[in-house]
């Protein structure tokens, strides 16, 4: 039976004391993948992804998994992703294609080739004039700024002319800034899931009342969504955009902007994959799997 090792964090790892609120989704996904992989003579291994290179011996492969603290030690995470590739461990997905999707600036790639994106503006570090010139430079009052180096929300704000910061204010990362869309309380966002570029299954994702994140930590929840062929096809042209090899596993976030799905993310690192909104995933995450290991 190969052994095939799952990357998590002491924030998702069962057992942890510093394990997050939302640490059941680790637990719901694991689930999900050991149910596809059994039956196909695979074992899945959980382990922190800065655990000694020993513990990672007679793995053949490694999903990222959970790695759900990856975006604040950036470079120790992508060392470490280098040291596992150059032991001789597939890393799905890889190294380069973490790389190029740990930045957002990565959706300007994407509207490069064609996919239809949000408008965006790509501060390094913008300071409260900044902002203040978004708001004219896009013509709205509501705007979004978001880290570029980020996951789950962490470090978002959303501001109104009247909430904008002092002049002299910074946001202290690489940033990005949006318009907020009110499409994301109306309708919500959908994730669409990909498996080795095959589309599994789609949810719909609703903020709680009073909010506008959609992750779980925030009250957010999710619902079975039943795309139509043409947006299924808008995610898929998103997926076929990401360069490289087809990625083991993706999951496209899109919102309807302008009478049209437009890519809000294109989750390629550590992404919840709502397993239980998709019956077949781990069967088809164990069958990629499978054709990678030759």
């Amino acid at each position: 039976m190969a052994r095939i090792g799952f990357l998590a964090c002491p924030g998702t790892l069962p057992g942890s004391p510093d394990r997050r609120a939302d640490a059941y989704e680790h637990d719901y996904q694991v689930e999900a993948i050991r149910a596809g992989f059994d039956p196909a003579g695979l074992e899945l291994v959980e382990i922190d992804w800065r655990a000694p290179l020993e513990a990672f011996a007679g793995l053949p492969l490694v999903l990222l998994g959970t790695v759900w603290d990856y975006q604040d030690h950036e470079a120790a995470f992508l060392a470490r992703l280098d040291e596992l590739a150059g032991s001789g461990i597939q890393v799905c997905n890889p190294a380069e294609m973490v790389r190029w999707n740990i930045d957002k600036s990565y959706l300007r790639d994407l509207a490069a080739a064609g996919a239809n994106a949000i408008p965006t503006l790509w501060p390094d570090d913008p300071t409260g004039a900044d902002i203040i010139a978004a708001f004219d430079h896009f013509g709205c009052d509501d705007l979004v700024i978001k880290r570029r180096v980020g996951a789950g929300a962490e470090g978002q704000l959303r501001l109104t002319r009247d909430t904008a910061p002092p002049a002299q204010w910074r946001y202290g990362h690489r940033a990005m800034v949006q318009p907020f869309l009110p499409a994301i309380v109306e309708e919500g966002e959908t994730s669409f899931l990909f498996v080795d570029g095959a589309f599994s299954h789609a949810v719909r994702k609703v903020a709680a009342a009073g909010d506008y994140r959609i992750q779980s930590i925030y009250g957010g929840t999710e619902v079975d969504a039943e795309p139509s062929p043409e947006d299924i096809a808008a995610a898929h042209a998103v997926v076929a955009a990401i360069p490289g090899d087809t990625p083991l596993y993706a999951r496209i976030d899109m919102i309807r902007h302008d009478g049209a799905l437009a890519v809000m993310e294109a989750e390629l690192i550590e992404p919840y994959l709502y397993p239980r909104q998709g019956p077949r995933l781990g069967e088809m995450l164990a069958l990629a799997v499978l054709k990678r290991l030759g």
